[in-house]
């Protein structure tokens, strides 16, 4: 059985640190692949500058073009919105009986993990793997995988400022994406 890591996000847009915590993750756990979610509409945020679903799917396959073991997927386009990553997980499993999911998510995450719907069964039916994020470091005793890894210093808001700005975007996007990242947010 295929083992799949889920790391869902508005990739908004994506960036560096994605893409090293991937494959951190990967280098850290048993996962074959890991599966950039795109998120059409997260249920616990309002971002008024989020870009289009198809445009932000665009930029994550072209700075994943060469990268193995990732891929950006559009799965939850199809799914009903806004989109529940219990409802996605069981969407998968189903269109996918030969792969085993797990969820992953930041640190800053877990700490209001039980906000999310259907958390408790989350957490009963798929693994979830816990990364440090954004001053959140997970630490506390439970059955999830936390993710011993350093801390990624970028963000989607701060590539978007300096987009804006018109500032470099070295080191905080794929070289291959600098140029529509540019045109895109600034």
């Amino acid at each position: 059985m295929q083992q799949i890591g889920i790391f869902g996000g508005s990739f908004n847009p994506i960036h560096c640190g994605h893409i090293a915590m991937a494959q951190e993750i990967l280098r850290l756990t048993s996962l074959d692949e890991v599966w950039l979610m795109v998120s059409p509409q997260n249920p616990l945020k309002q971002q008024k500058d989020l870009l289009d679903e198809r445009e932000r799917l665009q930029l994550a396959r072209k700075a994943l073009q060469g990268v193995s073991g990732i891929r950006a997927s559009d799965f939850e386009f199809s799914l009903p919105r806004p989109s529940y990553t219990w409802a996605t997980l069981e969407a998968l499993r189903e269109a996918f009986p030969h792969c085993q999911f797990s969820l992953i998510i930041g640190g800053d995450n877990w700490d209001h993990f039980d906000r999310w719907y259907r958390a408790d069964d989350i957490r009963a039916h798929y693994p979830l793997i816990v990364y440090p994020r954004g001053g959140f470091t997970p630490t506390s005793p439970s059955q999830q995988l936390f993710a011993q890894s350093r801390l990624y210093n970028v963000s989607s808001t701060e590539v978007r400022r300096r987009a804006r700005q018109g500032l470099s975007l070295e080191g905080q996007v794929p070289p291959a994406i600098i140029d529509d990242v540019k045109r895109l947010y600034g």
